[in-house]
């Protein structure tokens, strides 16, 4: 779904198109020290957003403006977070530190361990693996737990395969240089380890985690006139930037 393009402002530096090893990318740098970014998943009535326009418009309601929407992570048929969700401090769903067995092919992806956690908290912005997480407990303003982790302390994931034909759009996010925040949404398809040393060795982040991937990737930019929407009925969970 397409949005009307708006005169250049603050979408206009947060995101823009990249390439890597021939792919596309929508690559979005966030201060956390300057940009106000939140989590959102249920509307004034209780229910899930599930569109980044109904996030939209409720932070319009409250007299500001949407800047960017991305998915947050893994959610069930329901929209509710798989994991580890914290909202303005309150956690709101705790970490799932379940596994499942079998081989790397046949494991949901929330379940490729390491799995981890997006937060901020009143140092910045950080990725950690669920467990290291859980044992440090930051006092996090906001977290969204998903999976598998794809960059952890410069290495990449050990399950990740180079020349994998599992490919599909992806989208992750990563705690960079100077404590940036970069998102990354793939615009055509690729395996995990390109999407993964997309942010090692491109945007120089050495912690990252995978957010979604398939027909649930999706990006909301008034700028950029884009206003997509996910083919599971909805998104769960939404990151998102307010002006």
């Amino acid at each position: 779904m397409l949005l009307v393009p708006q005169p250049a402002a603050a979408a206009d530096r947060l995101c823009a198109p990249d390439t890597f090893e021939g792919e596309r990318y929508i690559v979005c740098t966030i201060d956390p020290q300057v940009d106000d970014l939140q989590l959102f998943w249920k509307n004034a009535d209780g229910a899930p957003h599930r569109y980044f326009s109904s996030v939209a418009e409720a932070v319009s309601a409250g007299g500001r403006t949407l800047s960017l929407g991305v998915n947050a992570g893994m959610y069930l048929p329901d929209y509710s977070p798989s994991g580890l969700y914290i909202e303005n401090g309150q956690e709101l769903r705790p970490a799932n530190t379940a596994s499942v067995e079998g081989p790397p092919a046949k494991v949901p992806n929330f379940f490729k361990k390491p799995n981890g956690v997006f937060f901020i908290d009143a140092n910045g912005a950080g990725v950690l693996p669920t467990e290291a997480f859980l044992e440090q407990r930051p006092a996090a303003r906001l977290a969204t737990q998903s999976g598998p982790m794809l960059v952890i302390d410069n290495q990449l994931h050990p399950a990740f395969i180079a020349g994998s034909s599992d490919r599909t759009r992806r989208s992750g996010v990563g705690v960079c240089e100077n404590g940036l925040v970069r998102i990354a949404i793939s615009e055509s398809s690729v395996n995990f380890h390109d999407f993964a040393r997309l942010f090692r060795d491109q945007l120089a982040c050495p912690n990252a985690l995978f957010l979604d991937g398939g027909r649930g990737v999706g990006i909301y930019s008034p700028d950029m006139g884009r206003n997509d929407r996910s083919w599971h009925g909805g998104f769960g969970p939404i990151l998102g930037v307010v002006e």
